[in-house]
């Protein structure tokens, strides 16, 4: 993961009683990084912050969590109701589009944007006036953390991840 929603989902997995048996982050000077080192957590620094080497994984993981990562490792965040504005630019869509509800999506990556299974979503409203920062920080931060809580602790005590495929017929690009 990476910068502050990275090193919040870290900080809100600990408190939940996870064990964190290493962190995987873009640069040595990243706030997950550094949060990580804090905790007495390893960090393996990434030497391309788009591929996350198999030397990277420590023995012993059972899940990898990716927060605000490109790379594709294995279960994800993204701020929207998946398969709808899928892309890097999703929250803004959100707002671009006048959608009256948003929400947020654990899902597996696969290959293709945002396109794997969705383990599990969560909703909100978006109220009149705000702007996408604001959406992200009243509502769709908030939301990401307690979904990834919510999956891997689900992961934790059913030994398994749930996977619903993804609605094509209602799927929208967010880009840049």
């Amino acid at each position: 993961g990476s910068r502050y929603f990275g090193a919040a989902v870290l900080d809100a997995l600990l408190k939940d009683g996870t064990e964190i048996v290493r962190v995987v982050a873009p640069a040595a000077d990243d706030r997950i990084a550094l949060a990580a080192q804090k905790a007495g957590i390893g960090v393996h620094v990434l030497s391309n912050p788009k591929i996350v080497p198999g030397d990277a994984i420590a023995e012993g993981t059972d899940l990898i969590v990716a927060a605000h990562t490109h790379a594709r490792v294995s279960i994800g965040y993204h701020p929207s109701l998946l398969p709808r504005h899928r892309g890097i630019a999703a929250v803004e869509w959100t707002i671009m589009e006048n959608d009256p509800i948003a929400g947020g999506s654990v899902y597996h990556l696969a290959d293709g944007w945002d396109a794997g299974g969705v383990a599990m979503q969560d909703w909100c409203f978006v109220a009149k006036g705000e702007t996408a920062r604001d959406l992200w920080e009243r509502a769709l931060a908030p939301m990401g953390l307690d979904l990834l809580k919510r999956v891997v602790r689900h992961a934790r005590e059913h030994d398994s991840l749930p996977s619903h495929g993804q609605d094509e017929r209602f799927a929208t690009k967010a880009p840049m």
